[in-house]
């Protein structure tokens, strides 16, 4: 946290010496008996995800364009359809990502020949049940799917843990005024001003992409998802006036 704190009568001063200086002062009427001191707070509280994203993909190679492109199709169609069967609504499946790129053999003073095209289709697939995302992913990666990105998890409605942590941000920051009137043999009189400056809604960082091959896929083990606890926090700017 950075504080700044400052007597009233030497802010006049430096608005005579350089009015650009006093300009986010000027919100605040200067008392000739007060002191202005400026908090900045963040408030946090936890909150259990309840929904869990992931982006799952088919990559195929072929040594046409069109060849790489058909196969992916029809494995991702196998991949939707699995997400269907799964109880997945339709609004909660979206193309996220489609791509063709060619392959090159490189050769030491030759130019770079294509031997073939890599075809890629992912979808980002949001699970409104964290508990059944395991066995979803489980029936993508039988059905076809073989790059997985995720899951990412987040709390679907933070309206409230926000507010909480909002909450959370100015009792900080009136407790810390607290402690800053007290050591100078100041008292709080008043807010003066409260900005928000930022928050953080819970969601957790995407991992990245994992690629395997099909043989890696035989396993009989079921993928569990543990949502585990994520932090929602909101910071505050918060203008005291001290007497």
């Amino acid at each position: 946290m950075r504080y700044h704190f400052a007597t009233a009568a030497l802010l006049a001063l430096a608005a005579a010496a350089s009015p650009a200086a006093a300009q986010p002062l000027e919100t605040t009427p200067i008392l000739p008996d007060a002191t202005v001191l400026d908090v900045v707070a963040t408030g946090r509280t936890m909150r259990t995800p309840d929904v869990a994203t992931l982006r799952a993909g088919v990559v195929t190679q072929s040594p046409t364009a069109a060849a790489a492109l058909a196969e992916n199709a029809q494995r991702m169609d196998r991949v939707i359809a699995a997400l269907r069967a799964a109880g997945i609504a339709a609004r909660d499946i979206a193309t996220a990502n489609v791509g063709l790129q060619p392959q090159y053999r490189y050769t030491d003073n030759q130019p770079p020949v294509i031997t073939g095209y890599q075809a890629t289709n992912t979808v980002a697939v949001k699970f409104r049940d964290v508990a059944k995302s395991g066995a979803a992913l489980d029936a993508l990666v039988k059905a076809g799917a073989n790059q997985i990105d995720g899951p990412q998890m987040a709390v679907d409605q933070p309206e409230a843990a926000l507010d909480a942590a909002r909450s959370d941000a100015v009792k900080r920051a009136r407790a810390r005024a607290e402690l800053y009137a007290q050591a100078a043999g100041l008292r709080v009189d008043r807010i003066a001003a409260i900005d928000e400056a930022g928050e953080n809604r819970g969601d957790s960082p995407r991992p990245p992409m994992v690629q395997f091959a099909r043989a890696e896929m035989a396993s009989d083990a079921a993928t569990r998802v543990m949502p585990g606890e994520t932090e929602i926090s909101a910071t505050v700017r918060v203008r005291f006036i001290l007497r």
